[in-house]
C-alpha cells in the first residue's frame, strides 16, 4: 500500500503536468477529485473562486498575496479565454496602460465580450473581473500579449475617455510617445469620421512636443472634410524630451515619472547640506555606522543577522575556508558580501566627494558592488557563478505587491536611462530618492535588489552632503508600503516624507536606527 508521502508525490506528478504546459489557471475537472482534495489539504493549490484554482507555494502564509499577484494576468488570461475563446478584450483604458508599461495588478478588470451578461467576478485580495456585454472592435484592432487580449496601441489612444488624460497622465504620455508616425492614429480617425476625438489626439500629441504628428492629424481631417477644434486633454504641459524610437514604452516612463516626481521631492526633503570641507571626518562616520547599516538593511531582507555576526566579519573570525558552519550558512554570507560591498560603496563615494559626477560612478560602480555583495555566496556554492553576470535573464515578483517590475528585456533598455536622469540631475535630494526608488521600480537584479537600492540611496545623499541614513527593521512595513504606493499608485510623496524624516534625523545627530 502507498504512503502517505508517495501518494502526495504521485498528485504533485499530476500537478506538474499541468504546470509543464502552462496552465496558470486549473479548471476543477482539470485533476482528478483525489489529486485535487489532497493537493488542497497539503497547500499546493488553493481556490480562487467556485471551480477555479491555482498553485501555490506550501508554506505562503495565510494573506499573503504573493502568489495571486504573481499569477494574475496568467490566471485571468486563461480563464477569460475558457469562456469566451478569442471573443474577448480589455477596455480601451487598461489597454492603453499595458502598452505604456503598465503592468500593476488592478482592482478591477474590464473586459468586453458579446457572451458577456454584465457582472462581476470577485477575486482574491479585492480584486475583480467586470464583464461587459458588448459587441468587439474588427480584428486588425485587437492584439494578444502574453494571453492578454487588448485593443492595439492607436485603437486604445482613440477610444479610451478623456479623463484617462488628466488621471493616468504618465501612461497616456508614454504611450502617445510610442506613435511614431500619424498615419498610425489617423486610418482610424478616418474611418469612422471621429473630429472630436482628432482635436483631442492633436492636442495630446503638441502636449509632447509632437508638433509634427499633431499638425498632420489636423491638416488631414480638414482635407477630408471635417471641422476639427484641437483641444489639450492634459491639465498640464511637461516640458520632457521624449523619444517615439524607443523600443519599449520604459525608457519614456521612467523620464515622466522623473520629472513628474522631482519637484514633490525639493519640496518635501531637507535641502542638502552640501559637500562636506572635512571630507575624512564624514568617510570616518560612514564607517563608524557599518554594523547599524548591516544589521537592519540584512533584517528588512529577512536576513536573520545577529551584530556579533556582523562584527566576526570585518574583523576576519568569520572562517569560510575551515568552520564547515560558516561556509554553508546563508545568513553568514549575505552578511560577508554586505561587508564587501559597504566596503565598495566607500570607494564610491570617496569618488564623489573627491568632485566626480555622482551619476557617472555610479554607473561604473554599481556593478561592483553586485558582484561584491553576493561574491561569498557563489564562493560557498549557494548560488551559481553564471548569477554574478549581470542584470537578470528571468522575471521576478515582490513579495505582496501589485507592482510587477519589468520584463527582462525592458531592463536593459531602462538602466541606461536611469543612470543618465541621475547624471544630470542637479539636485542631490532628487538623486537619492528617485534612483532609489526607480531602481527598485525596476529590480534589474534576481536578488539583492533592496540592498543595492539603499546602497544608491546612500551614495547620492553623500553626493549632497547629507549623513548616511539608515531604514530601520522596526519600519519596515511603513517603508514597503511608501514604495508601493509609489510604484502601483505614481504616489512618491509618502516615500519622500518618510525618507525626509530619517535623513533629517541624522542632520540633527539623532538618528532613528539603533541596534
Amino acid at each position: 500500500m502507498a504512503t502517505p508521502s508517495e501518494k502526495l508525490a504521485t498528485s504533485l506528478n499530476a500537478l506538474r503536468d499541468l504546470q509543464d504546459i502552462g496552465i496558470v489557471a486549473i479548471k476543477a475537472d482539470a485533476l482528478s477529485r483525489t489529486h485535487k482534495d489532497r493537493l488542497l489539504e497539503n497547500g499546493f493549490i488553493k481556490e480562487v473562486y467556485k471551480g477555479w484554482y491555482m498553485m501555490t507555494p506550501p508554506n505562503e502564509a495565510k494573506g499573503d498575496s504573493t502568489s495571486w499577484y504573481s499569477s494574475y494576468w496568467h490566471f485571468c488570461s486563461q480563464v477569460l479565454e475558457n469562456m469566451y475563446g478569442d471573443e474577448w478584450c480589455i477596455s480601451p483604458e487598461q489597454s492603453l496602460m499595458l502598452h505604456a508599461g503598465n503592468t500593476a495588478v488592478p482592482q478591477q478588470l474590464i473586459v468586453k465580450s458579446p457572451k458577456a451578461s454584465n457582472n462581476k467576478t470577485d477575486l482574491p485580495f479585492d480584486t475583480s473581473l467586470f464583464h461587459i456585454k458588448s459587441s468587439l472592435p474588427v480584428k486588425n484592432e485587437i492584439l494578444e500579449n502574453d494571453g492578454i487580449r487588448m485593443l492595439s496601441l492607436p485603437a486604445a489612444l482613440i477610444q479610451a475617455s478623456p479623463n484617462t488624460f488628466t488621471q493616468n497622465p504618465t501612461d497616456a504620455r508614454t504611450a502617445l510617445s510610442m506613435i511614431e508616425d500619424a498615419s498610425q492614429i489617423l486610418a482610424l480617425l478616418l474611418e469612422g469620421g471621429q473630429s472630436i476625438v482628432a482635436g483631442r489626439m492633436a492636442g495630446a500629441f503638441r502636449n509632447i512636443s509632437q508638433e509634427r504628428i499633431a499638425d498632420t492629424i489636423l491638416k488631414t481631417m480638414e482635407k477630408a472634410g471635417y471641422n476639427v477644434r484641437e483641444s489639450d486633454p492634459f491639465d498640464n504641459k511637461i516640458i520632457v524630451p521624449l523619444s517615439n524610437h524607443q523600443r519599449s514604452p520604459y525608457g519614456n516612463r521612467l523620464k515622466l515619472m522623473w520629472h513628474q516626481m522631482r519637484d514633490i521631492v525639493i519640496k518635501n526633503f531637507p535641502k542638502q547640506p552640501g559637500i562636506p570641507i572635512d571630507k575624512k571626518s564624514y568617510m570616518e562616520l560612514v564607517e563608524k555606522i557599518y554594523v547599524t547599516d548591516a544589521y537592519h538593511s540584512l533584517s528588512i531582507e529577512r536576513y536573520k543577522v545577529t551584530p556579533e555576526l556582523i562584527e566576526r566579519v570585518r574583523s576576519g573570525t568569520w572562517n569560510h575556508k575551515d568552520n564547515e558552519e560558516d561556509r554553508k550558512q546563508r545568513d553568514a554570507m549575505a552578511a560577508k558580501g554586505y561587508w564587501e560591498a559597504f566596503q565598495a560603496v566607500e570607494k564610491t563615494i570617496g569618488k564623489i566627494l573627491a568632485g566626480a559626477n555622482a551619476g557617472e560612478v555610479l554607473d561604473a560602480d554599481h556593478g561592483d558592488w553586485y558582484r561584491e555583495l553576493f561574491g561569498p555566496s557563489v564562493t560557498a556554492g549557494i548560488i551559481k557563478p553564471a548569477d554574478l553576470a549581470g542584470y537578470r535573464n528571468h522575471q521576478v515578483y515582490i513579495g505582496q505587491s501589485k507592482h510587477v517590475p519589468l520584463n527582462r528585456e525592458a531592463v536593459r533598455d531602462a538602466m541606461p536611462v536611469l543612470f543618465e536622469l541621475i547624471k544630470q540631475e542637479p539636485e542631490a535630494s532628487v538623486r537619492a530618492v528617485l534612483g532609489h526608488f526607480i531602481f527598485v521600480f525596476i529590480h534589474p537584479y534576481m536578488d539583492g535588489n533592496g540592498r543595492m537600492g539603499r546602497f544608491l540611496m546612500n551614495a547620492m545623499l553623500a553626493s549632497g552632503g547629507y549623513p548616511w541614513t539608515v531604514i530601520p527593521v522596526q519600519q519596515r512595513d511603513a517603508y514597503m508600503q511608501a514604495l508601493e504606493k509609489a510604484s502601483v499608485n505614481q504616489d512618491i510623496e509618502p516615500f519622500v516624507q518618510f525618507l525626509g524624516h530619517l535623513v533629517n534625523e541624522g542632520l540633527k545627530g539623532t538618528p532613528v536606527a539603533k541596534i
